[in-house]
């Protein structure tokens, strides 16, 4: 059954994080039967816990890179300010990366997650083209 929907009338949208991110979720999958050589079989594979733990150590360390980012640009100087926005960008690729292991372990499409996004948002702050959630599988909260 399709979770997610393009309203009539409407034109999918195409975007250069959309392709990265569909990109990164092939790879991903791809992974799901190499050998236990592959860091993203064994998060796939292993102990939920062992990629949840990550996703918390990488969160915490996207928060930790924002307060020195912040700490640089603040009381820095432009070198070291630049340093620290790319150390926070490479953290979040971290966070971004070990949640879509968590969604792909789960069978949570690259789309249904765009269609949570997008069916937060109102009508007019939703892209033209974006995916939406079927009414049934809107839920919130428990």
């Amino acid at each position: 059954m399709e979770k997610t929907f393009i309203p009539e009338g409407e034109t999918p949208c195409a975007s250069q994080i959309g392709a990265t991110l569909e990109a990164l979720c092939g790879t991903i999958e791809s992974r799901r039967e190499a050998g236990e050589e592959s860091y993203t079989h064994r998060l796939l594979t292993d102990k939920l816990d062992t990629v949840l733990k990550k996703v918390m150590e990488e969160s915490g360390e996207v928060a930790l890179a924002a307060k020195d980012t912040e700490r640089a640009q603040r009381f820095g100087t432009a070198d070291e300010a630049d340093a620290e926005v790319d150390h926070l960008r490479y953290e979040a690729a971290d966070v971004v990366y070990h949640l879509l292991v968590v969604l792909a372990r789960f069978g949570i499409t690259l789309d249904e997650f765009a269609a949570e996004l997008n069916t937060r948002m109102t009508a007019e702050e939703r892209p033209e083209g974006g995916v939406c959630l079927v009414p049934e599988h809107v839920k919130r909260g428990k």
